[in-house]
């Protein structure tokens, strides 16, 4: 008795399934953003400096070191980037936000 195996999915399947895998991953990374940004909003309004002027390049350095440990295929230096667009975009938010 032989056993039906279904035939491999085409490429273009293939890259269908996987960038539904990205959206979902997007979405997911995109409500963590939205979280952080009301955290760090409400840091910013406690600190005597805040916004860009309060930035703690130390602690920044520390944040990107952690997180490379656990994304090694970015390394430090992209992380760096991408950390410094997620940081001053949650402080241009935060700023924008105070001023109304």
């Amino acid at each position: 008795m032989s056993e039906h195996h279904p035939a491999p999915a085409s490429p273009e399947e293939q890259i269908h399934q996987l960038r539904g895998r990205i959206d979902q991953m997007d979405a997911a990374l995109a409500e963590l953003l939205e979280r952080r940004a009301l955290v760090a909003a409400q840091v910013q309004r406690l600190k005597p400096v805040g916004y860009f002027e309060g930035r703690d390049t130390r602690r920044e350095r520390e944040l990107v070191e952690r997180m490379s440990a656990h994304a090694p295929r970015l390394g430090a230096e992209r992380l760096a980037a991408i950390m410094d667009s997620v940081i001053s975009a949650g402080l241009a938010a935060a700023q924008e936000e105070a001023a109304r």
